[in-house]
């Protein structure tokens, strides 16, 4: 595996925390400003993307303004004696298909939306996209993708076959089938702004099932939900909404670092 993969999937490190952007909600500045609120509290990913309304344009510039100031955070850290001089905080394109990139951005998670009944969601967004990842020399990290009920906007647009709070076998068969297609990494997806999050039976069903690592994002607004996935076996937790709730970036700090230390990172 490379630098940044090895990174993703070194499960040593306890559960992380990763801020989600999207590009059509926010201006470059404000998501640039909002990523770092999010690492000062101790995030350490950030992914670039959303279900629709995202293009090249407004996903290369949001890429482009996180990395300025992120370079910023990296070398204060390196200033101060007691930081991790070492920090390095990826950002990952998390597209809604082919035509949301950017070759600015460290990786991609170049995913399949496994439960789709659409072939688009399934290789056809892939095929499109991979002669620019490769020509633009941007890391893959493959990745199984699962949205769970409710699913939000991102089940309505990937056409999910949405995996249902009880249905623990099915989910371990995706998580089981994910290992054997040779994913680096398991995203379990209750969709943007979701009412409830991943049920954890389904999160400790897909760790029982595999040893990949584990992503659980959507409907994670506070602590105590961030605390419920981790114990239940994740390994990245995932908050998007919560972000934008916040125009006071201080104020996010504050809030998400209380949800960071809830997962132990």
């Amino acid at each position: 595996m490379s630098a940044v993969r090895d990174y993703l999937c070194d499960t040593s490190m306890g559960c992380r925390h990763s801020i989600l952007i999207d590009p059509a909600d926010q201006t470059p500045e404000v998501a640039a400003n909002r990523a770092m609120a999010a690492v000062h509290a101790g995030s350490r990913m950030v992914l670039v993307g959303g279900s629709s309304d995202t293009d090249m344009e407004n996903v290369h510039k949001t890429v482009v303004a996180i990395k300025e100031a992120l370079e910023l955070v990296t070398w204060a850290s390196s200033q101060d004696s007691d930081a991790e001089a070492d920090l390095q905080v990826p950002v990952l394109l998390f597209p809604q298909g082919a035509a949301a990139l950017s070759p600015a951005a460290d990786g991609i998670t170049f995913m399949m939306l496994m439960n789709s009944t659409d072939p688009r969601f399934l290789i056809g967004e892939q095929i499109q996209g991979a002669p620019f990842v490769k020509k633009a020399g941007i890391e893959p990290i493959p990745l199984g993708y699962v949205i769970c009920e409710p699913g939000g906007k991102a089940g309505q647009v990937g056409k999910a076959d949405l995996i249902g709070p009880d249905e623990t076998d099915r989910l371990s068969a995706y998580a089981m089938a994910a290992k054997f297609l040779g994913f680096s990494m398991l995203y379990l997806e209750a969709g943007s702004g979701a009412e409830n999050p991943v049920n954890q039976s389904l999160i400790a069903a897909a760790r029982d099932a595999c040893d990949l690592p584990l992503i659980v994002g959507g409907g994670i607004r506070d602590a105590e939900a961030a605390s419920k996935a981790a114990d239940a076996g994740a390994d990245w937790i995932v908050t998007g909404n919560l972000t934008e709730e916040f125009d006071d970036a201080s104020k996010l700090q504050e809030i998400l670092t209380t949800l960071i230390n809830s997962i132990g990172r």
